[in-house]
């Protein structure tokens, strides 16, 4: 089976590639790197040729509303048109557990690519998964200065291999929202953060705060964690950051 993975060079779109080429498919990276832009459809039709099914896990960086749900709208409405001229026969979505209830800038963008591809009438299925382990340290990343500047929030994390697994499976899937995918325990952001640069032998000092308003206190209470059952990943945070911890020192 050909797949196109859209992302395929990021966090979890590398982890979906190598999952897809141990099961014997041939993965199909849409990336600019590999000259194809899902926004603006250059290169799309070419690379879609003779592609079965498709995987989109891009992603943006920015937190502004205006600018997620600009992003959101242009690839998931490329895409989702380039797919049919190809036919493409499945198209799987990677989405947030919580966006739906977190009135985030981010969030508001995953809400219109959900609303797009299921009002598309192509056969799409979405998956919900909530935060990576991988997440602490992008904040860290992005955080300037002396500081590691961290939002308070309690998430159920879990590995980006098992999102990516959990998507290909998907690809035999029904269509439509699946069960909520979350990690095996249940965390604060902060202290996986604290790990983190623990782990890094980071001289940062960690900065915990909370986003203003309501959008803050829900998240801080928890409502990015799953509120039914569904799959759970394996891998706990502690087994993560033990793979983590030698490369860091």
């Amino acid at each position: 089976m050909r797949v196109a993975v859209a992302g395929g060079t990021g966090v979890v779109g590398r982890y979906v590639v190598a999952t897809l080429t141990a099961a014997g498919g041939t993965p199909v990276v849409l990336a600019r790197s590999a000259g194809v832009d899902i926004t603006t459809g250059a290169g799309l039709d070419a690379a879609l040729r003779g592609v079965d099914a498709v995987i989109d896990v891009s992603n943006t960086t920015s937190g502004r509303k205006k600018d997620a749900i600009g992003f959101f709208e242009a690839g998931t409405t490329r895409l989702l048109a380039a797919g049919e001229r190809a036919g493409v026969r499945r198209h799987v979505v990677l989405s947030i557990v919580g966006a739906d209830r977190v009135d985030f800038g981010y969030y508001f963008g995953k809400r219109h690519q959900e609303a797009l591809a299921l009002a598309s009438g192509r056969p799409v299925g979405i998956l919900r998964s909530t935060q990576l382990y991988e997440l602490a340290g992008q904040l860290i990343d992005r955080s300037g200065g002396p500081f590691a500047v961290v939002p308070r929030m309690r998430i159920q994390p879990l590995a980006a291999g098992e999102v990516a697994e959990a998507l290909v499976d998907l690809l035999d899937g029904p269509p439509g929202v699946a069960p909520e995918l979350a990690g095996p325990e249940v965390l604060e952001l902060t202290d996986l953060a604290r790990a983190v640069l623990s782990a890094r032998r980071s001289r940062k000092l960690l900065l915990p705060v909370r986003a203003p308003g309501r959008t803050g206190r829900v998240m801080a209470e928890g409502a990015l964690l799953p509120t039914g059952d569904g799959p759970r990943g394996r891998r706990t945070f502690a087994d993560w950051l033990a793979d983590l911890a030698p490369a860091s020192r």
